[in-house]
């Protein structure tokens, strides 16, 4: 099952867990300082709440496609590279509290959108934030430019090809 995700930023997180919780009738399925997530059944929806600062409104933060495993990401980044778009591919990287497989593209608005799966969580001992290089309430989430991963992405993409 692949599911669609929302990642939003927002300036009071203890207000939007509230609200979200009545809204879809659910707990986060995942609370940690400065984050928590939802994993809706009906409708298939991830809600990620990215706490903000200052007193900004919510906002979008980036929008994905959770999927089953890592041969559904890799089907994913060779779909999108074969309609020309440029993807970004990130392997084992750790963000949101998890570790995850996924590709990024961004839309002709700006807008990211990442396909990915989790394969582990990722809490550590005593942490009080959220990971570095990650989604972190003083900038956006950490999200490779793809001109900077050109290299990085075509490897991945021969590692990922099947061997004869």
């Amino acid at each position: 099952m692949s599911r669609v995700q929302l990642a939003l930023r927002v300036t009071d997180l203890e207000g939007s867990i509230a609200f979200y919780s009545k809204l879809f009738g659910a707990e986060p399925a995942k609370r940690r300082p400065g984050y928590a997530n939802f994993a809706i059944a009906e409708p298939p929806l991830k809600l990620v709440l990215i706490e903000g600062t200052g007193d900004v409104p919510t906002r979008l933060d980036h929008l994905g496609v959770e999927v089953e495993d890592t041969a559904q990401v890799a089907a994913a980044t060779s779909r999108l590279a074969g309609e020309g778009l440029p993807t970004a591919v990130e392997d084992a990287t750790t963000c949101c509290y998890a570790v995850q497989d996924k590709v990024w593209a961004t839309g002709p608005g700006q807008e990211r959108w990442e396909v990915y799966t989790v394969l582990a969580d990722a809490q550590l001992e005593g942490q009080t934030a959220m990971p570095d290089g990650c989604c972190t309430p003083e900038g956006e989430c950490a999200v490779p430019q793809v001109a900077d991963v050109e290299v990085e992405v075509e490897v991945a993409a021969a590692r990922r090809a099947p061997q004869a």
